[in-house]
């Protein structure tokens, strides 16, 4: 399972996969085209003799500067592909990469122009001249055609759509459209069986009463995926506890402890409980909301950084970034502990609100130093998270982060122009946040 969830994830972030389907595709079109004009009776080419009349030397050379022409095109299209990706990479964050080649515009468009060039070649086969059988088949050469037509279409919106990706907030805008969907899916309003606040205490006090004993890892790199419900399972298979030593997102070296279990591991559990995780070289969003924030707080560290100080993107990413923090806050997040049948049997390892609180805010409030404008930003940020939530937790955390900024703010602005500023705007704001939790 592992190795299909990996390879699922992989054809998702290829550039391969898509063009292969329509290659695919546009042969299994040629050949039907054929085989309709070998089989149906030319009722068109009387009708018709002026649109579907070609002869075999006329289909060949346009089919053949179709393919021609096709080809080049495809090849302008990769080059135009790898170009935004470098840029990208360079002016927000490698990390961002990713998104350009799931992209399924820049997918189709290359999987277009490769495939009307391999259409046109199946059909440029078929072809026969006075000397041989004759046969053109006029549909498919008239499909080609339109192809054709249709690959200006395409081209033309290509070059929008290349020229629209590159602009900052609509980058940042994708990544936070796809956090937010993965929030919505892993945290919905009302979670699964877990163990609630009220019986936090006793699992902690559990868990240290436990002789644990560990399970290495058979492989490093990022978890991409736990089978939450396979270790459940697993748990009450063979009557043990679980303790997760890593989270979704957290990098893991091979033979380092994955998980801990509470009696000695039996020859075949090591095994077992590996294939429950999914570990690659890289993160992806699939089931990490932390780095879909961390996507954007890269984009804003770039923008704050001495060579480019752009205070314009990085206050985007501040506020989308409290789009996805205010989603958090309104929903339930795992507890730490889950149950099955009213008995503990897995204690996981998954951020709480402050540490996304924290993974969204701390690094671009340290890269904003001297910075009104970004401090302003963030204060109104955390109060905007503030009208999300009514659980004084996650309030106490927000006021934390928010006199941290403050604090922070002070010692670092220059002016006393800004200072005033700041205790004004940071007065009101936090004002909010603690009318909240009233």
């Amino acid at each position: 399972m592992q190795k299909i969830r990996q390879f699922l994830i992989n054809i998702r972030s290829s550039l391969w996969f898509v063009p292969g389907l329509m290659i695919i595709g546009s042969i299994t079109l040629s050949i039907f085209l054929i085989y309709t004009d070998a089989n149906v009776n030319d009722e068109w080419l009387v009708k018709y003799p002026r649109i579907f009349g070609l002869g075999a030397d006329g289909s060949r050379g346009m089919l053949t500067a179709i393919a021609g022409s096709m080809l080049t095109v495809a090849a302008l299209a990769f080059a135009m592909t790898l170009n935004i990706i470098s840029q990208a990479s360079a002016q927000y964050s490698p990390r961002v990469l990713r998104n350009f080649m799931r992209d399924r515009i820049n997918q189709f468009v290359l999987g277009y122009f490769v495939s009307v060039f391999a259409y046109c070649l199946i059909v440029l086969l078929t072809i026969r001249g006075s000397d041989e059988i004759k046969f053109v088949p006029s549909l498919s050469v008239i499909a080609g055609l339109f192809f054709a037509i249709g690959g200006i279409i395409v081209l033309i919106y290509f070059i929008h759509h290349i020229a629209d990706s590159l602009e900052a907030t609509n980058i940042v805008k994708a990544i936070e459209g796809e956090t937010v969907a993965v929030i919505d899916g892993i945290f919905p309003e009302k979670m699964g069986e877990g163990a609630d606040s009220a019986e936090i205490g006793p699992a902690e006090s559990l868990k240290e009463s436990i002789d644990w004993h560990r399970i290495e890892s058979r492989s490093d790199g990022y978890i991409q995926y736990v089978d939450s419900q396979g270790l459940m399972d697993f748990a009450v298979t063979n009557d043990v506890y679980l303790r997760m030593e890593y989270g979704i997102g957290q990098f893991v070296a091979q033979g380092t402890k994955l998980i801990s279990v509470s009696r000695v591991p039996e020859q075949n559990w090591a095994d077992e409980i590996n294939s429950h995780y999914n570990i690659y070289r890289y993160r992806t969003i699939e089931q990490d909301v932390g780095y879909g924030i961390r996507q954007i707080v890269d984009i804003a560290l770039k923008a704050l950084s001495p060579g480019i100080n752009d205070t314009t993107t990085a206050i985007i990413c501040i506020d989308y970034l409290s789009v996805i923090v205010g989603r958090i806050a309104q929903r339930k997040l795992p507890a730490s502990a889950r149950l099955k049948d009213g008995e503990i049997r897995v204690f996981i390892k998954s951020p709480d609100f402050n540490d996304f609180v924290e993974t969204a805010f701390d690094q671009i409030r340290i890269s904003g130093n001297g910075n009104l404008a970004i401090f302003l930003r963030i204060l109104k940020a955390l109060s905007i998270i503030g009208e999300k939530t009514g659980a004084k937790d996650r309030l106490k955390v927000l006021e934390r982060q928010f006199e941290l900024t403050r604090e922070f703010a002070e010692a670092t602005l220059q002016t006393e122009y800004e200072q005033t500023v700041l205790m004004r705007v940071a007065s009101k704001e936090l004002n909010n946040i603690r009318f909240e939790r009233v």
